[in-house]
C-alpha cells in the first residue's frame, strides 16, 4: 500500500510518465477524437493538467499559511485504499468535474506543449512535496473541490489515482 513519501513520490513518477508515454504515441485522431461525447485525450491531458496546478500553487505558500486558510485535521487520516473508496464512490454518485477543471478542445499541434506542461508541473509537485513534514503531511488540509477538506498527503494518493483514473479511461478510448 501506498503511503510514505517515498511511495507516493514513486507512484507520483510513474503514473505522470505513464500518461505522457500514452499520450505521445497517440495519432491526430486518437488525440483529438471524442468518442460517445467524452473528452478527448488530449482534453483528459489538459484536465490533468488544470487538476494538479492548484495543488502547485498550495505547495508554494508559506507552510504556516495552509492551516490559517483551509484548519488542522479533525478526523483520522485516511489511508490511500480508503480515500479511493471514498472518491469511487462519489463518481459512482455522479460526482463530476467542477466548471475550472474542465477542459477546452485541445488541438493535436498542442500535443507536444500540454505534455512538456504537465511534466514540468509533476517535477514542481515532486520538488515541492518533499518539502513537508510526515506530520504537516497528515494534519494541513487543502480543499478538494469533490472530497471535501483533504489532508496534504490525501490530497497526493487523490492526484496518483485521478492521474490513472484518466489514464485508464484513454487507455479504453
Amino acid at each position: 500500500m501506498i503511503s510514505t513519501k517515498t511511495d507516493i513520490s514513486n507512484a507520483i513518477e510513474i503514473s505522470f510518465q505513464r500518461v505522457a508515454a500514452f499520450i505521445n504515441q497517440l495519432d491526430k485522431i486518437q488525440f483529438e477524437e471524442c468518442p460517445g461525447g467524452k473528452w478527448s485525450a488530449g482534453q483528459q491531458l489538459d484536465h490533468l493538467i488544470r487538476s494538479v496546478q492548484p495543488l502547485n500553487l498550495a505547495f508554494f505558500l508559506p507552510k504556516f499559511i495552509l492551516p490559517l486558510l483551509f484548519g488542522k485535521m479533525n478526523r483520522v487520516p485516511r489511508n490511500f485504499d480508503e480515500l479511493l473508496e471514498k472518491y469511487s464512490e462519489k463518481l459512482a454518485n455522479g460526482g463530476k468535474a467542477s466548471a475550472r477543471f474542465i477542459p477546452p478542445v485541445v488541438y493535436f499541434n498542442q500535443r507536444e506543449a500540454k505534455i512538456k506542461t504537465y511534466l514540468k508541473e509533476k517535477e514542481k509537485l515532486l520538488r515541492r512535496f518533499q518539502t513537508f513534514t510526515d506530520h504537516q503531511l497528515d494534519n494541513d488540509l487543502l480543499p478538494h473541490p469533490l472530497l471535501g477538506k483533504l489532508t496534504v498527503r490525501e490530497m497526493m494518493f487523490f492526484t496518483i489515482f485521478h492521474t490513472e483514473h484518466h489514464l485508464n479511461t484513454m487507455q479504453k478510448m
